[in-house]
């Protein structure tokens, strides 16, 4: 089991440090790259696994319904800790809430349960983003305007591969593996950014960060195990959804900490530190998600 889990987060961990390592020498501009891989890689990706012959919408609902319980209940918990810290509730829960379920989830789920599991991760992605760009916006401006989220290319993607699957529209074979092809750079490219966006962050409030960097997984891999048996999950969704909730914040969060200006020195710390300790709370979850 344990070489079972280095063999799965191994590649992951690597691609990270290589960006990382490559950052602290080079110092890259990696500005294009992500604006590259938001708008046409990503995109690819979620509307290939989502437009698959294979993928059966009505069969995943309860694992989105899932990923929203997971995602809403993380925040839940969450609440009264930033009350007891004295921390503002836009500080903390955010981060608590809008996991790394693109640079970390996607790579991860498809290593530990095969290429077959890539429509039900992007699944997750897709509620994740969802939530984040639209609940996640407004906590942090009230007066933000949700009725442009279609514009975001993944979010528009998701939805023309939703009604490609759901309206049985048949796709040109070419055209697919051409899109899938693009879709493919996107995975290792998110796992290199996030390693090169790292040296960019400080973790100068420890106690916050090693706080929220524990609560995140925990209150998450909780809500997880409490809904998945009540949704009725298939064992497959339900370990999905155990790692899912196991994910560290998502980078973005302090992209959008910056452009609203909530205290992003303080969800730099926190995204950081979250994403150090997956190194043992990914590998937990796996070892309690993967049968034996």
């Amino acid at each position: 089991m344990l070489l079972r889990i280095v063999a799965i987060i191994f590649p992951i961990f690597a691609i990270v440090a290589a960006g990382y390592a490559y950052a602290r020498v080079r110092k890259p501009d990696m500005a294009f790259a992500n604006q590259l891989n938001m708008d046409v890689f990503v995109p690819a990706l979620v509307f290939a696994a989502l437009a698959g012959r294979d993928f059966d919408l009505l069969a995943n609902w309860k694992l989105a319904v899932g990923g929203t319980l997971v995602v809403l209940g993380s925040g839940l918990l969450a609440w009264p800790v930033a009350r007891m810290m004295k921390v503002p509730v836009n500080t903390l829960l955010p981060p608590m809430m809008f996991n790394n379920s693109g640079n970390m989830g996607l790579p991860l789920l498809v290593l530990a349960f095969g290429e077959a599991a890539l429509p039900l991760a992007v699944v997750l992605f897709f509620v994740e983003n969802v939530l984040h760009y639209s609940l996640g916006t407004w906590m942090l401006d009230h007066r933000a305007r949700l009725w442009n989220l279609w514009r975001v290319p993944v979010i528009a993607a998701a939805l023309a591969g939703l009604a490609v699957s759901l309206l049985g529209i048949p796709l040109w074979t070419p055209l697919h593996t051409g899109i899938r092809m693009l879709g493919d750079v996107s995975i290792p490219l998110l796992l290199f950014s996030l390693g090169v966006r790292l040296t960019d962050s400080a973790a100068r409030d420890l106690r916050l960060g090693l706080v929220g960097a524990a609560l995140c997984p925990l209150a998450g891999m909780a809500v997880a195990w409490t809904v998945a048996p009540l949704l009725g999950l298939a064992e497959t969704q339900a370990a999905m959804l155990l790692i899912f909730g196991a994910l560290p914040p998502a980078v973005l969060n302090y992209i959008f900490a910056e452009r609203y200006r909530q205290e992003p020195e303080r969800v730099a710390s926190i995204v950081m530190i979250g994403n150090v300790a997956a190194l043992l709370f990914v590998p937990l979850a796996l070892y309690l998600a993967l049968p034996r």
